[in-house]
């Protein structure tokens, strides 16, 4: 969190508790107007954590003359794409493994190490995607709330080991409270657990979080011991969700014990051309970090206005409490042609919304204060 945020937080924190969240007359000064009819009328997405800006102009074009070679698969591509990203990472191309978004390798992961007699631990609430994988290998799955500060409580995760926990998984910035937990306290969680035991630490979100004494990647980390695998996806900064791209970094020998299970040519020969486009493009990587860092900035402004305390974000989304029920403001924005995240239970009275572009988020507020919460003057 920049120190101008912090303190406005801050400084706003006390009102929080006198004015209800849901006064909307705090903002009516410079109330959005209605979006045109073309554009009311389409869903407005904000409901998956995409980059609403979508890829550069260097992978664009990229994407564009890609397209010419779409009849072809894309394996002599393949073995360079994977060298490249074990470059941008100061290690070596045996240690990358691709998959058809960050979601096939933690399918690969549960295959190769979870199943009947094996245990997945992770938090509650996180990225939901390797809890199904593993309970369609019928393996058991163990979860553990989050602290109250949203981090991964790696006390109660390391007490709830048993002999049976072959898989433990960690999403940091942690999906969907866009939360850390922090580096230090992740290291010494490591170094507790049984050697039998792999990690998978998906870093989803990485590049929104930024370097600090809190957080940084484990890519490092993950050369250096082989009970360690981090995940990362061209979906987010990249702006190449529909495309499907991720990969894994871990050791040889974990890898190769989970290509077995890999898709047959998944990678399709547009993103890989795509993929290096993106690589390459530090200026677009850059300007798709600062842009989301802005929006950010802007959501927690509109939201402090109105008194409300989202969870600080290290994400390109925002996870905030409505003080009701989510299903309903779900229900209210769908309604209004506006789709944002499901209800994350436990957190039942929080609601997830993606960043989306400035029109959007301007119509967003505007259905929040349409909320009937304001009309009939409820307090939480």
């Amino acid at each position: 969190m920049t120190s101008s945020r912090r303190d406005f937080l801050t400084c706003c924190a006390g009102i929080a508790t006198s004015v209800s969240p849901w006064r909307a007359d705090v903002f009516a000064s410079h109330k959005p107007e209605p979006l045109g009819l073309d554009e009311q009328n389409a869903l407005i997405r904000l409901d998956s954590n995409e980059n609403a800006y979508g890829p550069s102009s260097k992978v664009l074009d990229a994407i564009r003359s890609a397209t010419a070679s779409s009849n072809r698969y894309s394996r002599l591509k393949y073995q360079d794409l994977v060298q490249h990203i074990a470059a941008s990472h100061q290690t070596v191309a045996d240690r990358v493994l691709l998959g058809c978004g960050s979601t096939e390798i933690l399918r690969m992961v549960a295959c190769a190490y979870l199943g009947e007699g094996k245990q997945l631990l992770h938090a509650s609430p996180t990225f939901e995607a390797i809890e199904h994988y593993a309970r369609a290998v019928n393996s058991a799955v163990l979860t553990v709330a989050l602290t109250r500060s949203f981090a991964h409580d790696l006390e109660r995760m390391l007490s709830a080991i048993t002999s049976s926990t072959s898989l433990v998984y960690i999403c940091n910035p942690n999906n969907p409270t866009a939360s850390l937990t922090p580096r230090e306290e992740l290291q010494s969680f490591i170094a507790k657990i049984p050697q039998s035991i792999l990690v998978v630490i998906d870093e989803a979100y990485h590049h929104y979080a930024g370097k600090s004494a809190m957080y940084s990647s484990f890519m490092d980390y993950a050369v250096q011991d082989d009970r360690v695998l981090i995940t990362r996806t061209f979906s987010t900064v990249y702006g190449l969700a529909g495309l499907r791209l991720g990969y894994a970094v871990a050791s040889p020998k974990v890898l190769q014990r989970m290509s077995v299970f890999r898709t047959e040519d998944s990678i399709n020969a547009i993103v890989t051309q795509a993929a290096f486009a993106a690589l390459n493009d530090a200026e677009g990587l850059g300007r798709s970090i600062e842009q989301n860092a802005n929006d950010r900035q802007e959501f927690f402004n509109e939201a402090m206005a109105r008194s409300l305390t989202p969870i600080d974000s290290h994400a390109n989304f925002v996870m905030m409490d409505t003080f009701h029920t989510a299903d309903e403001v779900i229900e209210h924005f769908r309604k209004n042609n506006i789709l944002i995240g499901r209800c994350f239970p436990p957190m039942n009275t929080y609601i997830r919304v993606s960043l989306g572009l400035r029109a959007e988020m301007q119509e967003f507020w505007r259905i929040w204060d349409l909320l009937p919460y304001v009309k009939n003057g409820m307090h939480h």
